[in-house]
């Protein structure tokens, strides 16, 4: 990643201090406010990022625990549910230039496709991102064919429950969720705020259509492309998060995994940088030049050793705060599998564990804020934590 032009870093500086009271220190407390705040729940005063509590408690393409992901029908039960933000949603294109919301381009574990016979020639394999993915491809569908079609349960052995919702919702636009948060705004009396995600940009570059440019565009027209615009933009590309920065002055988020992995455009232009040297100091002060919080895996946050244990916490919270960027790293789910060895409770694929005790050791290590699957289980647990 190359660095930006000095009016770009005055860009990026100015949004940055609206995030400063938002940063907690390393020992989880809220800088600046006193202990009675922390147990009510800590409230910033002022506008933008700054009205949200800390932790921020985001719910994971919606109230995706409990409904199948990306849905209103999701987005919604998240709100109701009490999250702070919505990430609503990933974008990827549609053939003719929509953006609308699923996890991933290819729709055949997420949407009811394959029942469609019309589309069974659709079916087909490419290399996404150097993978290669069979099945159907928003890219290849328009807007109009998307729409007949419905949502269901990605990961039915672990959310049975959910397939009771499968075909109930339809895939929704980005103009539509923008449109909805203004209503919810509305009808609920406070501000509603959503966290979308650009999806395999270089890819979708490639293909001529650009992500960044139509998502800024539907941004502008809605009068939300500012600094103090309820939307956050994230994506696990460095260099679409740098292309935002140039076409828009909302809160962005560099989405990183794990350690030894490379992000796609850096394996398309050859960088060789992996994400352990993105969170280096030196790193986290580069992604600090264009961005205003990081998304890192939680292993990044706190390893697991060879048994799926939580061990030491690294600098990874102290580091970042250093460089002015928050931290909201994903995900939290309250099903077995998801959860580090040590709060697990049986076998059971869809069984909970103790995520309360999860919560409580990723809490302490001084987050901003978490992506959760169950956003009222993380509100209770912020409420526990707040209070200890």
């Amino acid at each position: 990643m190359g660095t930006q032009e000095s009016n770009e870093q005055q860009r990026g500086t100015g949004r940055r201090a609206l995030l400063g009271a938002a940063v907690l220190g390393a020992t989880g407390t809220v800088l600046g406010l006193p202990g009675t705040a922390q147990a009510s729940g800590a409230r910033h005063t002022g506008g933008g990022l700054r009205s949200l509590p800390v932790p921020t408690v985001i719910g994971h393409r919606g109230a995706s625990g409990y409904r199948p992901e990306h849905t209103f029908g999701s987005y919604q039960l998240a709100l109701d549910l009490g999250a702070d933000i919505v990430e609503a949603g990933d974008l990827v294109p549609t053939k003719d230039g929509h953006l609308v919301c699923r996890h991933e381009p290819e729709i055949g574990g997420t949407t009811d496709v394959a029942d469609h016979p019309e589309f069974a020639g659709r079916r087909t394999t490419k290399v996404l991102d150097g993978v290669p993915t069979t099945g159907w491809f928003t890219e290849d569908f328009t807007l109009a064919e998307l729409k007949t079609l419905r949502a269901v349960e990605r990961i039915p052995a672990n959310r049975p429950h959910n397939t009771l919702y499968d075909g109930r919702w339809e895939i929704p636009t980005f103009e539509e969720v923008l449109r909805w948060q203004d209503e919810q705004t509305r009808r609920r009396g406070k501000q509603v705020w959503i966290y979308p995600e650009t999806k395999h940009p270089t890819y979708f570059r490639k293909l001529g259509l650009g992500l960044e440019e139509r998502l800024a565009q539907l941004l502008r027209k809605h009068g939300k492309d500012k600094r103090d615009s309820p939307v956050i933009l994230q994506s696990f590309e460095p260099t679409s998060i740098q292309r935002l920065d140039k076409l828009v002055g909302n809160p962005l988020v560099v989405l990183l995994s794990g350690a030894t992995s490379r992000p796609w455009d850096f394996v398309e232009t050859g960088d060789p940088r992996t994400v352990a040297d993105l969170v280096t100091p030196k790193g986290l002060r580069e992604i600090a030049s264009y961005a205003q919080g990081i998304g890192p895996t939680l292993d990044l946050v706190v390893p697991k050793d060879a048994s799926g244990r939580l061990t030491t916490p690294t600098s990874l919270v102290k580091d970042a705060h250093a460089a002015g960027l928050i931290l909201h790293p994903y995900t939290m789910r309250n099903e077995n599998p998801f959860l580090p060895a040590e709060f697990r409770k049986g076998t059971d694929a869809d069984g909970y564990g103790d995520v309360f005790g999860a919560y409580r050791a990723y809490f302490a290590t001084g987050i901003d804020g978490v992506f959760t699957d169950n956003p009222d289980t993380g509100l209770l647990a912020r409420q526990d934590f707040l209070k200890g």
